[in-house]
């Protein structure tokens, strides 16, 4: 492995043609708002960075590129202005919420999907023989539904139980996937199997290593993952951090948060060969070769 690299020339290997090629963001959290200091966290400077990182995937031939959730950390009419910058992106865009993007009026929650033009809360679609999956870990969450729905009933139970167990991601501020969505995934999974189609897996919550902002339900998907044997990667945000991990055959990648910092930026360029996951990384994001 190749850690710390910036650029594809540090991190050349043999069999040098991509089955496919991406750009990665991670919580941009944009608001108009001074920025959070404690946390090092500049929401109005988020729009000039993500200029920035569109400006370098234009310059690139890429499949498309995805943004992992927290567009926004809170106002619906914030997307406005994010949506904006994504309008001069030449390339498919995918883009999945995260627990930020919630942070909206009661009224506006049901809305936030189709704001982000999504076909499906959680999807999958194939590029290059490579099957990607798009999961929504914040269908059971104390803040993506309003009160009186199943879903945020069936989330404090799940939080009251995590907080008896003392886990570490017992926080009000993650969510999980319901009986309904795994059994989804499981599906898709064998499908791709079945098909001969890798798999790589993006979501906004870590699943792996163990962290204080994972997934409520990420054991469960790690072992699904380790199970299905097909799931060359999993790709997040959330942490903003960042983190890194190996489980079974999957490599669990969580990005650098966009908000963080007043100035240098973090985002990525993904390159899925066929032994091989190599990211390219830009300012604060790590550049690495993850053999599979």
């Amino acid at each position: 492995m190749i850690y710390g690299a910036r650029n594809i020339s540090e991190l050349y290997m043999p069999h040098a043609t991509p089955l496919i090629r991406f750009g990665v963001i991670a919580d941009p959290q944009y608001a108009p708002l001074p920025p959070n200091l404690a946390l090092n966290r500049y929401f109005a400077n988020s729009l000039d960075k993500l200029d920035d990182a569109i400006a370098t995937f234009n310059a690139q031939d890429l499949a498309f590129a995805v943004t992992l959730g927290d567009l926004i950390d809170r106002g619906y009419d914030n997307f406005d202005a994010v949506l904006a910058r994504y309008t001069l992106l030449r390339h498919e865009k995918i883009l999945l919420p995260g627990n930020h993007d919630f942070l909206v009026a009661p009224e506006r929650l049901s809305q936030v999907h189709e704001k982000f033009s999504m076909p499906a809360a959680y999807h999958h679609f194939s590029r290059n023989g490579i099957r990607f999956v798009v999961i929504d870990g914040n269908e059971e969450s104390l803040f993506s539904t309003p009160e009186g729905d199943p879903r945020r009933d069936r989330a404090a139970g799940r939080l009251k139980a995590l907080t008896r167990a003392a886990a570490v991601n017992a926080q009000s501020w993650n969510g999980g996937v319901s009986e309904q969505q795994f059994a989804w995934l499981s599906r898709v999974l064998a499908e791709a199997a079945a098909a001969g189609e890798k798999v790589v897996v993006m979501g906004h919550y870590p699943l792996y290593p163990e962290n204080e902002h994972n997934l409520w339900d990420w054991q469960r998907l790690v072992d699904l993952f380790e199970r299905s044997g097909n799931v060359l990667a999993y790709l997040n945000g959330h942490n903003h951090a960042g983190n890194l991990g190996r489980h079974g055959s999957t490599w669990y990648v969580n990005f650098k948060g966009m908000v963080d910092t007043e100035r240098e930026n973090a985002f990525a360029l993904a390159e899925v060969f066929a032994d091989r996951l190599v990211i390219t990384g830009f300012g604060r994001e790590e550049g690495r070769v993850l053999p599979f």
